[in-house]
């Protein structure tokens, strides 16, 4: 696609918003079982079958259900930590379990984990990173929720020589062809889309 045509982040995830509101409660149902059945495996060959720490978030909303996810892991013996929004859009992490309480976050519009929160060192720990999108292309290029969360906190842990494997979340239809997405200098691209049809890595 011609870069003068290309459309705009914010378009591109406007647009995603708007087919996410109308799925219904079956839809949301079948993508989060769907999620969990295909992220498993992909944690698991990162892990080579041993426990590991995940970083991944809680879909709300009409965003892709990660809930089932998050239990799969947990059941196979990962830890998982789930991020908290902080002043200056920084993140810190909290490890989650089935039995953690979650408050309204005071900077997003997300629920949050409550209990001890961690920095960059913990999230060393980690084995691969489950993200948020919006969409992500066939390059890796991905749209988050615009908040630059997320990518304040990618750009600390590259600079920091820590580089995760990243699968970015996202709906089947939120998978554009390669090069469709504008990319920045602050972006970086994700090494795997999860759907709820499957995985895709990319070379």
């Amino acid at each position: 696609m011609p870069t003068g045509t290309m459309p705009s982040k914010d378009g591109i995830r406007s647009r995603h918003r708007q087919i996410r509101a109308t799925m219904t409660a079956t839809d949301l149902s079948i993508a989060g079982d769907g999620i969990a059945t295909h992220g498993l495996p992909w944690a698991e060959a990162i892990a080579a079958g041993k426990p590991a720490t995940f970083t991944a978030y809680l879909g709300v909303d009409f965003e892709p259900p990660t809930l089932p996810l998050l239990h799969a892991l947990h059941e196979a013996g990962h830890s998982i930590l789930l991020p908290v929004c902080e002043p200056d859009r920084e993140l810190s992490w909290v490890f989650w379990t089935p039995d953690s309480e979650f408050i309204r976050s005071r900077y997003a519009p997300i629920q949050e984990p409550a209990g001890e929160r961690h920095g960059l060192d913990t999230v060393r720990t980690a084995a691969g990173m489950f993200m948020p999108a919006t969409a992500v292309d066939r390059s890796g290029n991905r749209i988050g929720q615009g908040g630059g969360y997320y990518d304040k906190f990618l750009a600390a842990a590259n600079a920091g020589g820590l580089h995760l494997p990243k699968a970015a979340i996202i709906y089947d239809s939120e998978l554009l062809p390669a090069q469709s997405i504008p990319a920045e200098d602050f972006d970086r691209p994700v090494e795997a889309v999860l759907m709820p049809s499957g995985l895709v890595a990319f070379a």
